[in-house]
């Protein structure tokens, strides 16, 4: 199973990749997909806009390397993970990952910790624009302790 891994502009219709995965095999009983989205406000400020940026080439081999883990620790059929970069606005696609299995607790795991290490292990950046100006995103710790856990299991 080769994951498909895409980093660009281009938005992405969920129900496309779905089907897709679907026809890869009829063993799949289960699909989960995750969608991230831009919110209008982070930290207690509002955001009008982001911008995402990353390291082309070294991003996508870190989203392979997350997905290979995923299928050393899960039995899928099928990962996607597609990742937006560029200028958002509230309520834009950002991210999408499915994950396929021939039961539903595998697709789930292995979609929560690739979204999980994404955030932590992806060399991606943010910077938010408000009406105070613009700020780059620091990492949270959060996301770190969402990570960690799998470590652990």
């Amino acid at each position: 199973m080769e994951p498909l891994i895409r980093v660009g502009e281009a938005d992405f219709d969920v129900g496309v990749e779905v089907q897709r995965v679907l026809a890869m095999a009829d063993t799949i009983g289960g699909v989960v997909n995750f969608v991230g989205v831009m919110r209008s406000n982070n930290d207690g400020r509002a955001v009008e806009a982001m911008h995402l940026e990353h390291y082309p080439g070294m991003t996508e081999k870190a989203l392979a390397a997350i997905a290979q883990q995923a299928s050393e620790r899960w039995s899928l059929e099928a990962i996607t993970v597609i990742h937006r970069v560029g200028l958002f606005k509230p309520g834009d696609q950002i991210v999408l990952v499915v994950t396929a299995a021939s039961h539903r607790g595998e697709a789930f795991q292995a979609c929560e910790f690739i979204m999980d290490f994404l955030k932590t292990r992806a060399p991606f950046w943010k910077k938010e624009i408000t009406a105070q100006g613009e700020f780059w995103v620091d990492a949270r710790s959060s996301d770190d302790s969402a990570a960690d856990r799998w470590q652990s299991t």
